[in-house]
């Protein structure tokens, strides 16, 4: 008997989860809770075999940081982070030691089961990239990671002199890089991009 910790602050993706485990009799659904902060507490003291992990949860509390205290505290624990955030920062956290796999929301029932499974038996699983969106003319595939990093500071609040030292390069190359990036995407100002990458989760800097 496998038993799963479901930690997913949207109830729609709660029920879901929750049908999936009652698909397989090897599942047993311990509990579901909205908060990962809570997720340890009930792992310290609950035997769990697998924490199915939501990224941004409660609060905005960020499940990578509480998988990563719940593998220190409970190593028997697997802990597979199910998101819908494209960030490549999650993907690249995820794999430094917060969880033992990552699989995205929106694929399909058989394929996260499948993932579950793989999950406990000890394999990590992970995707070799994150999903694609559109930005307005382009996908965000065609943004470099080195762009996306200075979009990230630039939103986190560094000024361009400021990311221009901390990723060693000039004032004017981060302007450069700014301007590429809107006129590649066809966005009229920065603002535009800027609310194009939060909307679709491809930067996301609300976790704490």
């Amino acid at each position: 008997m496998v038993r799963v910790l479901i930690v997913e602050d949207q109830k729609i993706m709660q029920r879901y989860f929750e049908y999936i485990l009652l698909q397989d009799p090897e599942f047993r659904h311990v509990d579901t809770v909205a908060d990962a902060e809570e997720a340890v507490k009930i792992c310290t003291y609950s035997a769990i075999d697998i924490v199915l992990m939501d990224v941004q949860t409660f609060h905005n509390h960020d499940g990578l940081k509480a998988g990563k205290a719940i593998k220190e505290a409970c190593p028997y624990t697997k802990i597979l982070i199910v998101t819908s955030l494209i960030d490549p920062k999650v993907l690249e956290r995820a794999k430094s030691g917060c969880a033992d796999s990552l699989w995205y929301k929106d694929h399909g029932e058989e394929e996260i089961r499948d993932v579950i499974w793989r999950t406990v038996k000890g394999e990590h699983v992970f995707p070799d990239v994150t999903p694609s969106v559109e930005l307005n003319w382009i996908m965000s595939g065609e943004i470099s990671p080195r762009q996306l990093e200075m979009l990230r500071l630039y939103i986190c609040g560094f000024s361009y002199a400021e990311i221009a030292q901390k990723m060693n390069c000039s004032r004017a190359g981060v302007r450069w890089n700014f301007q590429e990036m809107i006129s590649k995407a066809g966005y009229s100002c920065k603002e535009d991009l800027i609310a194009a990458a939060l909307e679709s989760k491809l930067i996301v800097t609300t976790l704490k």
